[in-house]
Parts: C-alpha cells; sequence; structure tokens
C-alpha cells in the first residue's frame, strides 16, 4: 500500500494554484506607479506604453503618480509592493542608479528589491549656449573657463539630475571649472541660458532641440555615445576629443522582487510588443525625444549594475554632495 504524506499533498495543491494562478494572469487591473508628477516625462512614457500594453493583457492599466523626495517615493513604494504583477513601476534613471550613490541612504535597495522587465527608452543631453554667445564652439567654452575659473556658469533641473552630471563629467575632463546653478525644473533654466544670465546648459534633446533649429541656441555637442535622431547634425563628446564622455539616461519598467518568473515574462512580451508598434515608437520620440531601447530582464539588470557603478564613480570623483 502505497502512503503519501499530508505535507506532500499540501506542497502539490499549492503548487498547482500557484501555477493556475499565475496561468490565469492578469485577472484585474494593474497599476504602474510613476515617481514624478503627471505629464512630466516619464508620465507620458507610461501612459504611451501602458495603454498598448492594456490592449495585449486585456485589463486596464492604471498609471499611479506618486511624486516626491526625488523618486524615491513612489520607488519605495513599489520596493515594499506584493510581488504579484498587479504593481510596476516605470523609472527614469535617477532613483535607481543615481540616487542610491548620491545620498547616503536610501530605502530601498536598487538591486535586491526589484525585479527587471525591460529598458523602454533612452535618452541624452545637449550642450548648448545662446546664439548671442561671443563663444563659438567647444573649444572656445572650455579655453574661456580656464582664463576665468568659476565664471562660466552652467543650469540643471536639480543636483544629481543628467545635466548637472554631465555638468561634472565635462569639467572633470575638461579641466575647466564651472559654477553650477541649480533650478526647480528646465523651464526657469532655459529661460535663463535664452537670457544670458546662463553661460550653457546641458539640457534634455527634445527639450533644446526647438530652440537649436529655431537659431536661438547653438549645439556644441550631445552627451552620449551616439548622435541624437533629432540633431544629427551635432556631434558627440567622443566625437570633439572627450573619449569615453557619456550620460544617456534611461525609462525602465520593473516589478518587485520575487515576482515570479512567469508573471515577468509575459510583462516583457507585452512591452516588447508595444514597443515595436509604429504609433508607440513615433509618440515617444516627438514627445520625449526618445531613442528606442529595449531589453531582456536580464540585460535590463546589467544596466543597472553598470550604472550604479558608472555614476558611483562621478559622484566620488567629483565629490557630489546632494542639495
Amino acid at each position: 500500500m502505497k502512503v503519501i504524506h499530508l505535507s506532500a499533498v499540501m506542497l502539490l495543491a499549492a503548487t498547482g494554484a500557484g501555477a493556475q494562478a499565475q496561468s490565469a494572469y492578469p485577472s484585474k487591473p494593474i497599476r504602474i506607479v510613476v515617481p514624478y508628477v503627471a505629464g512630466g516625462a516619464a508620465d507620458i512614457t507610461a501612459r504611451i506604453v501602458g495603454q498598448k500594453m492594456a490592449e495585449g493583457l486585456r485589463v486596464p492599466v492604471i498609471i499611479d503618480n506618486k511624486p516626491g523626495a526625488n523618486g524615491m517615493i513612489g520607488t519605495d513604494a513599489v520596493a515594499k509592493a506584493a510581488p504579484d504583477g498587479y504593481t510596476l513601476v516605470l523609472l527614469a534613471s535617477g532613483p535607481l542608479v543615481v540616487n542610491p550613490v548620491l545620498y547616503a541612504k536610501v530605502p530601498y535597495d536598487p538591486v535586491k528589491d526589484f525585479s527587471p522587465i525591460s529598458l523602454l527608452t533612452s535618452y541624452q543631453y545637449a550642450l548648448t549656449v545662446p546664439t548671442a554667445s561671443p563663444i563659438k564652439n567647444l573649444a572656445e567654452l572650455v579655453a574661456t573657463a580656464k582664463a576665468k575659473p568659476g565664471q562660466l556658469s552652467y543650469g540643471s533641473t536639480g543636483v544629481g539630475g543628467g545635466g548637472h552630471l554631465a555638468g561634472v563629467m565635462f569639467g572633470l575632463m575638461s579641466g575647466a571649472e564651472f559654477t553650477h546653478v541649480p533650478y526647480k525644473g528646465a523651464a526657469p533654466a532655459l529661460a535663463d541660458l535664452l537670457g544670458g544670465t546662463l553661460s550653457f546648459t546641458f539640457d534634455t534633446v527634445v527639450t533644446a532641440a526647438p530652440f537649436v533649429r529655431s537659431g536661438k541656441l547653438r549645439a556644441f555637442a550631445v552627451s552620449g555615445p551616439r548622435r541624437a535622431s533629432s540633431l544629427p547634425g551635432v556631434p558627440t563628446m567622443q566625437e570633439v576629443g572627450y573619449k569615453g564622455f557619456d550620460i544617456t539616461q534611461f525609462q525602465g519598467l520593473l516589478a518587485p522582487a520575487k515576482t515570479p518568473a512567469a508573471i515577468i515574462e509575459r510583462l516583457h512580451d507585452e512591452v516588447t510588443k508595444a514597443l515595436k508598434v509604429k504609433e508607440v515608437a513615433d509618440r515617444l520620440a516627438t514627445e520625449g525625444g526618445y531613442e528606442i531601447v529595449g531589453s531582456t530582464p536580464a540585460a535590463f539588470g546589467e544596466h543597472i549594475r553598470s550604472d550604479l557603478d558608472r555614476y558611483g564613480k562621478l559622484v566620488k570623483d567629483a565629490s557630489i554632495k546632494p542639495e
């Protein structure tokens, strides 16, 4: 007579129930937390991609804005959410790979507390000066800064933002001394640049491109390893002599750690399908100035670890302190 232990029966039942629950996924609305204000860059991406994902998943995808603490409030909320595939987070680089190396303490671990799903987009920055500026090229900008240490200023959206990090890297690699002026948004920094109060900025390409095309700003270089599709005539910093210069930031979709692999795979498949839709790619390029990236969950995880190392070194080398 065969004896079946009760514990084995319970384990089989639990496993079967878990498998059935995953196979039925999703059975209710999915929430994508965006740790920034509504109408911002990540919010736009979440709504464009989320809408297309909803079509494939056949459940509503709800965008939930939870701004605050440089993106850490919403990010932490997802880190502590149930790993059931119904609460996700759409992040830009800052909360995931900059804040953990900039601040002495953050309430989540960027590697251990999340299950990456996919990179979505990348974006870079353009170094621009007002058209009225007497500085005509990058070499003149560096020469002027070295002749007048600290007298040339650049604006950004805040300490640790991409524009600030690009300016810091530029100063380290050129040996020139610039004065950083943090703002509470791109608009006031741009206004001061156009008015001549600032010497230059590293602003997102999508923000800078219309002013470059209209002749109000002059672009010297872009911050990524490849030229921006919206400014194809502008060289990269690497092309003009700054080997290894790269401030390219990303947007990506993640779930809480320990989310079942089958659910991550399903979400990854739907994200991949969404990013391949021409309408989605066109809207992301037009409304956000983004380049479509996409990735496997494993590749996204490696990208996170690599950026943590890269930005950690930059923060340490430049002795950057949070505001």
